[in-house]
């Protein structure tokens, strides 16, 4: 049966009325969804994604009224990323489309997208916030050089840059346009975390990640059109100048995206915890795998062995050695005894004064006894479920301090996987140990500690 004139069925009634109207939303942004994803067709076209981000975010931090421009002066623009900068320029003029001729959001935003069409999803975002940035970056660039150099005074005045910072005050979608592109922001770096996930750690058989990169295409979309809806306004304030006066229809356009967005990046950023989560979970069960075969092998120094217990990178120096306090290489233990203290900050003074000894002896008949020379480091060892506190950062400082022997830099440079080994392996239960290894790193003796206390009372004995 069909209907007719004001004859409307009441599930057609409520749709109307709002009671579905989620479903019509749902709808429309599948419809969008598809048109955005059929514009999609990478062609690994290489874009230096961090560089350009980290570009963008020195603009956008500094483009406030009162932001310090000294910061950035100076800044080197890479010879890598100009061709991606050549790039935004393009992207520049399609984004001020809206304002000077009127063009729809949406068919704005797909014409950048088609514009990017060969670029990744990344890419995409990092290139048009770059466009954006250029935009809003010049606006305050005159806005704050005006006052003191004489070229950016001129060019204000010609954009009426003057009059709309003497009547900043009532231009307040400058707030609500500065929330939307850190919205934008946010959202940006999500999906660029999102492509700098270790495949090796990860796949997109895992949901957490799944999920996050079914929503790639939405998040990339809405910031798009947040950028096209943004360069709207900046367009509009430096043409018209401070009268311009942005529509309700404007404001709460940016309103609605920046809701949008914050609901976008709240979803993505829980989706990459998670994925950190797992990520961190299967790293720590590698290395713990690693260390038990590293104690399996045979080896032609200690090397291998001491970098897995205490740090195992080369982008610091992890030690600090105790007569000069001067941070070092673990090159200083290569083919070495090694004495490994393990203890938390509780250690004795008792305990402490006994090690000295030892190793004040061991120093003094080195030349005589090369054998009986080794070296002592003490690992000091912190659950990693305990918050680190600046009482406790003295108490440890001042135990260092004191030390005469290598101490490892800091306790957070121990993995919790080390942690873990030493508590299964060598038993470690709160109270001082000491891991005796010879110059391959094997382990002679798991814990000298009672030795120590026979050394008191018998000095002339070796721990040998």
């Amino acid at each position: 049966m069909m209907t007719t004139g004001k004859m409307m069925p009441p599930a057609m009634q409520r749709l109307i009325k709002g009671g579905d109207r989620s479903m019509i939303t749902m709808s429309g942004d599948y419809v969008m969804m598809k048109q955005v994803e059929e514009m999609h067709r990478p062609d690994g076209i290489e874009v230096n994604v961090k560089r350009v981000l980290q570009i963008v975010e020195d603009i956008l931090k500094h483009a406030t009224l009162n932001a310090d421009t000294s910061a950035i002066a100076g800044s080197p623009v890479h010879g890598e990323i100009v061709n991606d900068i050549l790039e935004e320029n393009r992207i520049i003029d399609q984004l001020n489309l809206k304002a000077l001729t009127g063009v729809d959001d949406h068919a704005n935003t797909l014409a950048v997208f088609n514009m990017l069409a060969h670029f990744s999803w990344d890419a995409k975002l990092v290139l048009t916030m770059a466009a954006l940035a250029f935009n809003y970056g010049e606006f305050w660039l005159l806005a704050q050089a005006r006052y003191s150099n004489q070229l950016a005074k001129a060019m204000a005045m010609l954009k009426q840059m003057t009059s709309i910072m003497d009547h900043l005050g009532e231009l307040k979608s400058l707030d609500a346009l500065n929330s939307l592109i850190q919205a934008m922001l946010e959202v940006t770096r999500c999906v660029v975390k999102l492509k700098e996930l270790p495949s090796a750690y990860i796949s997109s058989e895992v949901p957490a990640l799944s999920d996050a990169m079914a929503h790639v295409t939405t998040a990339v979309y809405w910031t798009i059109r947040s950028a096209v809806a943004c360069a709207s306004q900046i367009t509009n304030l430096t043409t018209f100048g401070y009268k311009y006066i942005a529509s309700t229809t404007e404001a709460w356009e940016l309103s609605t995206l920046n809701h949008k967005l914050k609901n976008i990046y709240e979803h993505l950023q829980k989706q990459i915890d998670i994925c950190n989560q797992y990520i961190e979970e299967k790293q720590y069960l590698e290395a713990y795998q690693t260390l038990l075969n590293l104690f399996e092998t045979i080896h032609n120094d200690n090397m291998k062995i001491l970098k897995a217990l205490i740090y195992p990178k080369d982008d610091i120096l992890p030690l600090v050695e105790g007569n000069s306090k001067k941070r070092v290489n673990i090159e200083v233990l290569r083919r070495r005894n090694v004495l490994l203290l393990i203890s938390w900050l509780d250690i004795s003074q008792d305990e402490l004064s006994i090690l000295e000894d030892m190793h004040s002896e061991s120093k003094l008949h080195a030349t005589q006894h090369e054998i009986h020379q080794y070296e002592v480091v003490w690992i000091p060892m912190v659950d990693c479920s305990v918050k680190w506190t600046d009482p406790m950062q003295k108490q440890f400082e001042a135990l260092q301090s004191t030390m005469p022997w290598y101490t490892v830099y800091h306790p957070s440079l121990i993995d919790e996987a080390v942690i873990r080994f030493i508590k299964e392996k060598w038993h470690y239960r709160k109270k001082p140990i000491l891991v005796l290894l010879d110059p391959q790193g094997k382990v002679v003796c798991p814990n000298a500690i009672h030795m120590m206390w026979i050394w008191e009372a018998t000095p002339s004995l070796s721990l040998h």
